[in-house]
């Protein structure tokens, strides 16, 4: 959830986007939000979609950070 969390906050940065925007964009509260980039919100399936579909990647993509072996 923390890594997860992390990774969209990676993403966030690396496409200058705000936090409210993609709050906005995922119609989501900015403070929900904020408690899924700390990890301490764990967020549904739903969710993770519209967060994906704002910062215009896939899904896969906000799991990049997994080691694969």
């Amino acid at each position: 959830v923390i890594l997860l969390g992390k990774r969209i906050e990676q993403l966030i940065k690396e496409k200058n986007l705000k936090t409210r925007e993609v709050a906005h964009d995922s119609n989501l509260d900015v403070e929900n939000l904020r408690k899924y980039l700390k990890g301490k919100q764990e967020m549904k399936i739903t969710t993770m979609l519209k967060i994906a579909k704002s910062l215009n990647v896939s899904v896969e993509e906000l799991f990049n950070f997994v080691k694969t072996k």
